[in-house]
């Protein structure tokens, strides 16, 4: 992957450094290699004089001060590139941890629902039974049944009051 990336900077950075060594002058094109100026591989250094070799020099300089402005700009944008791309994914990483949090706590709050519904239908329950059997409303099946309601509804609770304690 970052190769292939990389492909294009390194095609335009061999193409600028074979391009660096040419100076271009009357429509012909010249080669500097080690100080000396080259017409078709023959030194034709002497035929300049001091002033045009040192303007090819400079126009060498010039054009290979270019390509390495072009190469720190290129650096500086992959650098940039990593710099967004990490930031992306501290930021994808945050938003993970925010969604969990926020399963976390609905799973809580529904277990506290739990928790407090049947926390009330056993008190309400429980009343209902004292009520009936304080009035004597209440067959020995009656209460029988009403005995069992709640030992079940005190199960719930039981249980409810069990995975409160665990979250």
């Amino acid at each position: 992957m970052n190769l292939i990336k990389a492909l294009p900077f390194l095609l335009f950075f061999f193409t600028i450094i074979a391009n660096a060594q040419h100076v271009e002058k009357d429509g012909k094109k010249y080669t500097l290699e080690n100080d000396k100026i080259m017409l078709n591989g023959e030194d034709v250094t002497d035929t300049f004089s001091q002033k045009e070799r040192e303007e090819m020099l400079q126009k060498l300089n010039v054009v290979t001060n270019e390509m390495k402005l072009k190469e720190k700009e290129q650096k500086e944008t992959e650098k940039n590139e990593k710099a967004l791309k990490k930031s992306e994914r501290r930021h994808k990483k945050a938003e993970k941890k925010q969604k969990q949090a926020e399963k976390e706590l609905k799973k809580k709050e529904k277990i506290q629902k739990s928790y407090d519904n049947a926390q009330k239908n056993l008190e309400k329950a429980q009343k209902k039974f004292d009520k009936l059997k304080k009035k004597g409303k209440l067959s020995p099946e009656d209460e029988r049944k009403w005995a069992e309601k709640i030992e079940k509804l005190n199960e719930r609770f039981n249980k409810a009051e069990k995975k409160l304690k665990r979250s």
